[in-house]
């Protein structure tokens, strides 16, 4: 009772342990005293009294060690115990709970405390250990390879990503398990991070438990121990499998792209859309220009062109307007003609390129040239009688001078000043107008350019007018013009736009002709009249006739090579599909518009040329 009452005593600790010694302390000494007193009094000494006062002796030295144990075993003994177990509770099971120490001292203080601590320790605990939990959580549901190895490649930690795919057993190596293989892999990244201390990355490919291939981008992490040394790797694996067939793919693309690209039997291109610079070309490009592959990468597209062309084909190449019948130049200065079909294409993320394809037409621009002189001899082959009429006339005057002359001489006197003056300006006159008819059917007869400059189309019709005006009149046939003033030039050969008239008119006098043969035709219903006009962008020519028409169902066929209405023999079916391609090289259209048994009327027209 005297020890609870003083243990739970709001006294110090020192207080309490001096009151449970000094009492029994005290009470000792007393009897002590009272023994050592009773022996030197004068009873008579006898040895029963000296061993009863010796059992008291040590019945008081018992009694005061006893009291002193058992003070300190209530006092510190048990409380220290009590806190000792706790705390091993703390540190081994992250419990808290202490038994009560029901002391108001410093033990029961640092009970207490030791109680706070607890309490924050186990704050502290329950949330490392919900950490832990969610990394283990995040460890297991991870959608990749993770495992653990020790520094001899065994597997000491996995997911359960790993379990599902690869054969797992204890003490397996990690080469083992990935590619089923008996030594490590060289270069291993996991050898390399135990090495070095340091992540290490790589690409490995192996197979799954199920025989599937499969490839991995491997990560390989240290970890360290507490003297910083590397204890063990950590490998996470993303599976790449799908990237590296897509990759795969994607190779057998390009080689396929290349293979098309370079055997296409047409020139082709990749240019830069800003600069024109050439990025690419296939072996047919090398081949038509002359050029190696080499040397025709970097070089501007537009050093193809000639001098004179590069500064017009510029803007169309870069608004990527397709080109027909251009002069390109190979090596050596080289020269040939090329059609030029562009599309924009993206050759690399954020780089616009264009794709241009050039088809050399040098060896079909001969053969029509070919079969467009031929059909200028046998234009010229009708008009012989017109012709042989015009030059009759300047050949009849000069013939009438030179007898005038040969007359003058046999009578043996000469002309008058006046006269003579008068006679030399007639022959004058006559052999101008021989030689200008001859230099038109020479001209007209020439091999046509290619080359364009800039044309006034009422020049060219007037011109063509001039070479076939005799065979209109031998006919009656009327010519109307109704030239607007001020048409802006267009870019053409005058020689070959001349060639299209005349077809044009060729084909309106024999319409003519052939509708006064089925009916009666007044002097005033043969006619052509021949009109032009222009706008903003374009120039139009217009040629009316009042023959017999085109029927509705064959307009659609016209153009086309070799098809003609008239009787066998009399024409070649060319005349309209030669001017159709003349028209159309200059970037112009022709279109017919005829009523059956009222006359054709052809509409042309032509872009104007730039500035004007």
């Amino acid at each position: 009772m005297l020890l609870n009452f003083i243990r739970k005593a709001r006294l110090p600790l020192l207080v309490k342990i001096i009151l449970c010694t000094g009492i029994p302390f005290i009470l000792a000494v007393f009897l002590i005293f009272a023994i050592h007193f009773h022996q030197y009094t004068d009873r008579p000494w006898a040895w029963p009294f000296v061993l009863k006062n010796m059992a008291y002796l040590v019945f008081v030295v018992l009694l005061f060690i006893g009291l002193v144990y058992a003070a300190l075993f209530k006092l510190v003994h048990r409380p220290i115990r009590s806190m000792i177990a706790g705390i091993d509770k703390i540190g081994t099971e992250g419990k808290t709970s202490l038994e009560t120490v029901d002391q108001n001292d410093e033990l029961g203080e640092l009970a207490e405390a030791i109680q706070q601590v607890g309490e924050k320790v186990r704050a502290k605990h329950a949330e490392l250990s919900e950490q832990r939990e969610i990394y283990w959580r995040l460890f297991e549901a991870a959608p990749c390879i993770i495992t653990v190895q020790n520094k001899n490649f065994e597997l000491i930690r996995y997911n359960q990503y790993f379990a599902d795919h690869f054969p797992v057993r204890k003490g397996i190596h990690c080469y083992e398990a990935y590619k089923n293989q008996p030594v490590k892999c060289e270069p291993c990244p996991v050898e390399k991070t135990f090495e070095q201390g340091v992540p290490h990355f790589s690409e490995e490919s192996g197979f799954y438990k199920d025989g599937s291939r499969a490839h991995w981008m491997v990560s390989a992490s240290p970890m360290f121990d507490r003297d910083g040394k590397v204890a063990a790797a950590v490998s996470v694996s993303l599976d790449i499998t799908a990237r590296k067939k897509l990759e795969e793919d994607l190779k057998k693309s390009e080689r396929k792209y290349n293979a098309v690209f370079n055997n296409i039997p047409r020139a082709l291109f990749l240019l830069n859309r800003e600069t024109l610079t050439v990025l690419d070309c296939n072996r047919s490009a090398t081949s038509l220009y002359g050029y190696t592959k080499g040397e025709m990468i970097g070089k501007n597209f537009m050093e193809f062109f000639a001098e004179a062309d590069r500064e017009e084909q510029k803007p169309l190449i870069k608004n990527l307007q397709n080109i027909n019948r251009v002069k390109h130049l190979g090596k050596e200065e080289r020269s040939f003609y090329v059609n030029i079909n562009l599309t924009d294409s993206d050759y690399h993320v954020g780089l616009k390129v264009i794709l241009a394809m050039v088809i050399d037409v040098t060896e079909r621009i001969e053969a029509e040239q070919q079969v467009i002189q031929a059909n200028k001899m046998a234009t010229l082959g009708e008009m012989a009688t017109g012709v042989a009429h015009e030059l009759n006339q300047p050949l009849s005057v000069i013939q009438m001078i030179s007898n005038l002359f040969v007359r003058k001489l046999d009578q043996g006197a000469l002309p008058d000043k006046e006269t003579l003056s008068d006679v030399s300006s007639k022959l004058r006159s006559n052999v101008d107008r021989a030689s200008k008819i001859i230099n038109h059917m020479r001209e007209f007869g020439r091999k046509s350019s290619l080359e364009v400059d800039f044309v006034q189309l009422n020049d060219v019709i007037r011109k063509s007018l001039d070479f076939f005006s005799q065979q209109l009149r031998l006919r009656n046939i009327e010519v109307v013009l109704e030239l607007e003033d001020g048409v802006p030039s267009i870019k053409a050969d005058p020689n070959r736009l001349e060639q299209v008239f005349i077809n044009l008119l060729t084909n309106a006098r024999d319409a003519i002709e052939e509708k006064s043969l089925q009916e009666p035709m007044a002097q005033g219903d043969k006619r052509i009249t021949i009109r032009t006009c222009f706008n903003r962008r374009y120039v139009f020519a217009e040629i009316c006739d009042s023959g017999t028409g085109i029927p509705k169902e064959l307009t659609h066929k016209i153009f086309e090579p070799f098809f003609t209405t008239k009787t066998v023999g009399k024409g070649t079916g060319l005349g309209l599909s030669i001017s159709y391609r003349i028209i159309s090289d200059y970037g112009g259209t022709i279109h017919a518009v005829t009523k059956e048994g009222q006359g054709a009327c052809f509409d042309i027209r032509f872009p104007r040329a730039t500035g004007t």
